[in-house]
């Protein structure tokens, strides 16, 4: 774990006490300036192991050889751009960076600085260039930054990159490359709202959890990610850019706008097919001996179809999700015909099927045939097989 010189350096030792307790071995590698904000002891005693800060420690054990050759995996939190430079052009001056020029593992840096630091060409610039080799570098979060800056730049929290790292190691040596590298998706999660009154609305059981594993597994993959959220009371994934709504038409305004630039779209949100004819400036009450006036619905636009017909250009691919009660299969392939997506995951939802839980099982249709079971299991392993699918049409 590299650790370099900015003030969310504290936040760093929350992800390594998070790396310890789920059994790996860490080596914490800070830089110079990052001893100014945290000490030596502090990250020899959270890990367990010596701390190494220089090239010229221990130099019979070639320290800024092993320590690169030995791991499995490298991340680097918080990235400054200071480090995310001298990674993409290959300056090698003190035993981070050159920890990071012997690493034939995977790598993940989790940039923090502010937010102007962030926008610069030269940092856009060399995030592409790592992201072009294979690395995966997370996108920062929105929010608080040193003093009174509020912006992008803001070290992701600890237990998000935990997950963007278990799911790195997770698709394992053989699998190292980034196949997301210099994409861009949007994914949709949740259950859209459509209100009736103030206080009352039509929704759907939907928690998010599908969509937001395919957030995070994209990220691990090196994507660059666009979560648009409906509804949902989940942390953001590291990563991932979160756009927040709450009806079919803000979920098709915000999906829509991501899309202009994606490579892939992974439409995983229930969205709500249709929204009550009026809305009640008031709130609806009820009175004594009338029986309440019928609710009278519309249809809402139909975003998986208008993706799939209105491709911003002809390389793009679209999935989609079918929420199926019943005839799971042949409803779920006569609305691949009728969407004209590239694939559909069908999956058979009910009050204790899919919805809320951590588990899915679900088949991916092929709009070439193609048909692939996925057997019972982590929503994350259902997401990474989703990205399979789309990655080999792109």
């Amino acid at each position: 774990m590299g650790v370099s010189g900015g003030i969310a350096a504290y936040k760093a030792c929350e992800l390594l006490r998070r790396l310890t307790e789920s059994g790996h071995e860490v080596r914490v590698v800070p830089t110079a300036s990052a001893l100014h904000f945290v000490g030596e002891a502090t990250w020899s005693a959270l890990s367990g192991n010596p701390v190494s800060t220089a090239v010229w420690d221990d130099v019979h054990e070639v320290p800024h050889v092993r320590i690169g050759q030995a791991a499995d995996l490298v991340v680097v939190a918080p990235a400054t751009a200071d480090v995310l430079a001298k990674a993409a052009h290959g300056l090698a001056d003190d035993l981070l960076t050159n920890t990071l020029l012997t690493a034939r593992c995977p790598v993940v840096f989790a940039p923090a600085m502010h937010t102007e630091m962030w926008e610069h060409p030269a940092t856009q610039e060399n995030v592409a260039t790592l992201r072009r080799r294979g690395a995966v570098v997370i996108e920062p979060a929105v929010g608080r930054l040193t003093g009174v800056d509020t912006g992008k730049g803001r070290l992701p929290e600890p237990a998000e990159i935990y997950e963007t790292c278990r799911r790195v190691l997770a698709r394992g040596a053989e699998r190292v490359a980034a196949d997301l590298a210099g994409r861009h998706v949007v994914v949709s999660a949740g259950g859209t709202r459509e209100p009736l009154d103030p206080v009352r609305f039509l929704g759907n059981r939907s928690s998010g959890k599908q969509g937001y594993a395919l957030a995070r597994t994209a990220v691990a993959r090196g994507a660059r990610v666009t979560l648009v959220a409906a509804n949902t009371e989940l942390p953001d994934p590291a990563g991932a850019d979160v756009v927040r709504v709450t009806t079919a038409h803000q979920m098709r305004e915000a999906v829509l706008k991501a899309a202009a630039d994606a490579d892939a779209v992974v439409m995983a949100a229930a969205v709500a097919d249709f929204r009550p004819a009026h809305y009640a400036e008031g709130k609806i009450k009820k009175k004594d001996g009338e029986e309440p006036a019928p609710l009278e619905l519309v249809r809402n636009p139909d975003i998986l179809a208008e993706l799939s017909a209105d491709r911003p250009h002809p390389g793009q691919v679209v999935a989609g999700f079918a929420a199926e009660t019943d005839d799971v299969l042949a409803n779920g392939r006569a609305k691949l015909a009728r969407k004209e997506c590239d694939l559909l995951v069908v999956n058979e939802v009910g009050e204790r099927k899919a919805f809320g839980s951590e588990e899915n099982e679900a088949v991916i249709l092929g709009a070439d045939g193609e048909e692939t079971p996925v057997p019972y299991g982590p929503k994350e392993a259902l997401a990474d097989v989703v990205w399979d699918r789309v990655a080999r049409r792109l």
